[in-house]
């Protein structure tokens, strides 16, 4: 059986020349995974895979162990954007959108007027960290470079895309000065690579794989480039947590859920759709301390 090729996938890349260093993320299945869950309208399939895009190239550069989360808010067609991913690089998202609202060629203004996106970081140990990001670019791209730019003071380009069966993104950020040590040759070399960046067309990006990228946009540049680091579609939601949601109620309230929802509750996943089933026999187990592993004998 042949392997079947990666798909899912961040790539980092170092110029020698000119303290800078750059990434690119490649999303299949995961954006796959993502996209089966809901009827999503395209502009919406394209937003979330940009979205999924940059939290790749964000996973690759912001150094933590835990959760990081991505969540878009607005009050326009698309309510909600959320995108999670673990320092494990397991990844998922939704969208909560209005169907009747949104046209095939909606912009991200569009769809998301006057919107804020928030990037949290729960590390495993240490401060939550949260930084607020402004949708005010025409893409979301330039909503995230202006906020690299705005925040860390770290010169940093986003470049995205998404087709509904291709999510892709393109990163560079500028290094501590150790090569180019003068201001003026340095700021000189971070807009050529801009500049060389901005030719990359979307179909490009979409397109080709990494290397042909790198040598369309970068042959005459002294690049390093690091092996690839899978990413993937996996979601954290498990009987257990819904248990625990279920128990955080008290046992009165709980019993109750299961009289007025005749006989069992329904907790869905919103991420994977997942549907978890408990009744009567199972809230007394979970308030006896007996676990949740498995679903009363009462059901069949």
């Amino acid at each position: 059986m042949s392997m079947s090729p990666k798909t899912d996938f961040t790539q980092r890349f170092i110029f020698d020349n000119s303290d800078t260093r750059g990434e690119l993320a490649s999303l299949d299945h995961s954006y796959a995974e993502v996209l089966a869950k809901h009827a999503y309208p395209e502009p919406v399939q394209q937003l979330l895979g940009e979205l999924m895009a940059a939290a790749a190239l964000l996973v690759g550069s912001l150094k933590f162990d835990g959760l990081m989360s991505l969540q878009a808010r607005s009050e326009g067609p698309v309510p909600l954007l959320m995108i999670e991913c673990t320092s494990d690089r397991e990844i998922r998202g939704l969208a909560r959108f209005n169907a009747e609202q949104i046209t095939p060629d909606a912009t991200l203004a569009d769809l998301m007027p006057n919107g804020v996106l928030a990037i949290t970081i729960d590390p495993a140990v240490g401060k939550r960290y949260q930084g607020i990001v402004d949708l005010d670019g025409k893409t979301l791209s330039d909503c995230f470079t202006n906020y690299f730019v705005m925040s860390h003071q770290v010169p940093t380009r986003f470049w995205l895309a998404a087709n509904g069966k291709r999510a892709r993104g393109m990163l560079l950020q500028q290094l501590p000065a150790e090569v180019i040590k003068d201001e003026d040759d340095r700021a000189e070399s971070w807009q050529r690579l801009n500049i060389l960046g901005d030719t990359l067309k979307v179909e490009e990006l979409l397109g080709l794989d990494n290397e042909s990228i790198l040598v369309r946009l970068f042959h005459e540049e002294e690049l390093r480039v690091f092996a690839d680091e899978r990413i993937e579609f996996k979601c954290s939601c498990s009987r257990e947590r819904s248990g625990n949601a279920l128990t955080s109620l008290g046992r009165e309230d709980a019993l109750n859920l299961v009289v007025e929802h005749d006989g069992h509750i329904e907790i869905d996943c919103q991420f994977c759709n997942e549907r978890y089933l408990f009744d009567a026999a199972d809230v007394d187990q979970l308030f006896a301390g007996a676990g949740v592993e498995s679903p009363s004998d009462t059901h069949h």
